[in-house]
């Protein structure tokens, strides 16, 4: 097979995954979870195997345990963190008006000093603006709400999500050996080595931001309630739960809180200072602590290209657009790296002669 006929072939197949992807993605999320918790906990069921355990039994404790663990977890805090949520929801009008009042002589003046005279019009119209912002975003926000707990009482019925993680941890080993004979003898070694790199990649990037997520959600919800604030359990968590997106959630968290403490505690400027203060210290605890040791600098995947992956995949497969898109941005960094290599070492790089520079 020539080369053409070679590219043409892997662009076909290529565009057949992604058109299944956009066409199956409203069914696709109790699989993607389940490979996703598949990949999270294989390396403990290889070290289980490794003492003499089968995999079967490693698979089925650790599923089983995990599970049984995850729905204690939602048992209990799912109540209290849906109640603040919808609570949230409905008092964000109140808490966008009640910030534009505190700001709104600041904004006087501002208009004031630009030469704007006619501050009511001014006030009028920033006024409509929030209001047409807050309302679809409030509408929005209740509609996911509802949409994913519809979602977590099935996904909880079928059990389809414990089902495919523990499937695919018993039988990793067989899965590999599968895929592995359906490679092109020719480039096999090549793109075992790209496989080997983009498991590096994934596995340091995935495993260690779960568990900073993890650790900032729990540090960001407890410090949160422990000073009063209203709805803190709802925003550490949601805050830690979207810190995969470098900086999203430290950002979304900020803002939110200090929204809240502003209109909670003013005139109380030390209290709104602590809840500040609060986020300082898990971004510190992120970039010095957490992410240095759990992630490290050898994943090679910059911030802005996760953004970006994160954000195309949404919009274009939605939610698990959301969760696949750390996983192609690893393949696409690694083959990406890969190619340039390759061209660096051509003769369409190096010239002629092949002298480079």
């Amino acid at each position: 097979m020539t080369v053409q006929r070679q590219a043409v072939f892997w662009t076909c197949v290529l565009g057949v995954l992604v058109f299944s992807l956009w066409v199956l993605s409203p069914m696709l999320l109790p699989f993607v979870l389940g490979m996703a918790v598949g990949y999270l906990l294989d390396p403990v069921v290889d070290r289980l195997a490794r003492w003499g355990v089968s995999r079967g039994a490693a698979a089925g404790v650790l599923i089983l345990g995990s599970y049984a663990l995850g729905i204690s977890i939602l048992l209990l805090l799912t109540p209290l963190v849906v109640e603040q949520a919808l609570r949230f929801v409905a008092s964000l009008p109140a808490y966008v008006t009640s910030l534009y009042n505190l700001a709104a002589p600041f904004l006087a003046r501002a208009a004031a000093a630009a030469g704007v005279d006619d501050t009511a019009r001014l006030a009028q119209t920033l006024a409509a603006a929030m209001e047409r912002v807050v309302g679809p975003m409030t509408t929005l926000a209740r509609r996911l709400l509802g949409h994913g707990l519809a979602f977590i009482n099935v996904a909880l019925l079928l059990a389809i999500t414990p089902l495919v993680a523990f499937y695919l941890l018993r039988d990793w080993p067989r899965l590999l050996a599968e895929v592995d004979g359906w490679l092109p003898r020719d480039h096999a070694e090549t793109i075992r080595a790209q496989a080997r790199a983009v498991d590096h990649v994934l596995s340091g990037f995935a495993r260690g931001t779960a568990m900073v997520c993890l650790v900032l959600g729990l540090f960001y919800a407890i410090a949160l309630s422990v000073v009063g604030l209203d709805f803190g359990l709802f925003i550490g968590l949601a805050a830690g739960t979207v810190s995969f997106i470098p900086y999203v959630g430290t950002v979304f968290g900020l803002l939110t809180s200090v929204g809240v403490a502003l209109y909670q505690f003013w005139p109380r400027w030390p209290m709104v200072t602590v809840v500040l203060g609060i986020f300082v210290a898990g971004q510190l605890l992120s970039d010095y602590v957490l992410t240095p040791r759990l992630v490290g600098d050898r994943v090679g995947l910059h911030p802005l290209w996760v953004i970006f992956g994160v954000l195309a995949g949404g919009e274009l497969f939605g939610f698990v657009g959301i969760l696949l898109a750390v996983p192609a941005c690893a393949v696409i960094g690694v083959l990406a790296r890969f190619t340039i290599e390759r061209y660096r070492a051509s003769m369409l790089y190096r010239g002629a002669d092949g002298a480079g520079s």
